[in-house]
């Protein structure tokens, strides 16, 4: 195999579906490749691997572009462009100064500029966590750009009645995740501490609650972290430290300090349905589908809410960051609903 990728690496990343007389006969995979695009104001961080139909892969937070690259290796290997950009505000990526840069109508417009800057003029969009959403909402308004969209871990859901912060308020609550993360440079004084403490705490190290403990921050009490896992690599975690440490934690901050915009905006495309063909992946331990009834009432809701959905995954056992903890699922599921558009 050319630069570097090993047999071993290819087979982790190909879909369990494709036996080893098959990988035999199987193309070349070319490498991942790293470069800068001009898009809607900003310029984007991209990596891409393989040639063919473009997908495009939107992180969530707290990540980046090496949140997909399970993901990349197998669509390139079954005949796509898979291309992970750095969201804005993330990684390499531009970062704007003011928080209202960072809406949905920002961060779906980056998606859709990065369609005709790639030289494309269609795609398939695929989102987890933050991603799910701007996935979600690229579908809706754009079905001539994105003729499929596939989201992991955040459902779609139809816009409420009054914004989001505003009825957390409403009903009493005070210490959701959302609300500690909307006064500029508290979180961030707290995650930019130490970001390699922050972001293992995040992903595997502690029992993160989203309703915050009194007197404590983001990352919970100060306990002894948990043992890495296995499907979570030294040097996989170095790279988005590494991220972070360039980036900082603001930019990602600024999403959540849009929500309440975010719904105001949406306004103009409440009620427009996602016809488009449509997958949706989630893991039965998610912290956002544990033990919350309406979330998996939301969930069992999308045949009504996607008309254009023809699967619904749940993955038993996963946790929040399905596409690193079970690839392999992840994988065939994917490709299997890529093979079948």
């Amino acid at each position: 195999m050319r630069s570097g990728i090993s047999r071993r690496a290819v087979l982790a990343a190909l879909p369990l579906t494709m036996s080893l007389p098959s990988l035999a006969m199987a193309p070349e995979i070319p490498p991942i490749t790293h470069r800068h695009v001009e898009v809607n104001g900003v310029t984007l961080h991209v990596a891409e691997q393989g040639t063919g139909p473009l997908v495009i892969l939107c992180h969530g937070w707290p990540e980046c572009w090496h949140s997909w690259h399970h993901q990349m290796g197998a669509l390139a290997g079954a005949g796509y462009r898979a291309v992970a950009p750095d969201q804005r505000g993330f990684g390499e990526s531009d970062a704007p100064p003011d928080i209202d840069q960072y809406t949905i109508a920002h961060t779906v417009g980056d998606m859709a500029g990065l369609v005709g800057a790639l030289g494309e003029k269609q795609a398939v969009i695929v989102g987890h966590d933050w991603g799910a959403p701007v996935a979600w909402t690229a579908a809706q308004l754009r079905p001539d750009l994105f003729r499929a969209v596939a989201a992991m871990s955040v459902p779609f859901v139809h816009r409420g009645p009054k914004p989001p912060l505003q009825g957390l308020r409403e009903a009493g609550v005070t210490r959701y995740y959302w609300q500690y993360f909307q006064t500029p440079g508290i979180a961030e004084t707290e995650l930019e501490a130490d970001p390699d403490l922050s972001l293992r705490s995040i992903i595997y190290g502690r029992e993160l609650t989203l309703m915050l403990k009194p007197d404590c921050g983001f990352l919970g009490e100060n306990v002894p972290l948990k043992q890495r896992p296995a499907w979570l690599s030294e040097e996989g975690l170095a790279t988005v430290v590494a991220a972070y440490r360039r980036s900082g934690f603001r930019g990602g901050l600024n999403w959540y300090r849009n929500i309440d915009r975010n719904w105001g905006l949406s306004g103009a495309w409440d009620g427009l349905q996602i016809r488009q063909p449509a997958l949706f992946i989630t893991g039965t331990d998610d912290v956002l589908l544990r033990g919350n009834s309406r979330m998996r009432s939301i969930v069992d809701a999308m045949p009504t809410t996607v008309p254009g959905l023809r699967r619904t995954l749940y993955i038993d056992g996963a946790g929040h960051w399905i596409q690193r903890e079970r690839p392999r699922e992840v994988n065939e599921a994917l490709i299997d609903f890529l093979t079948g558009l």
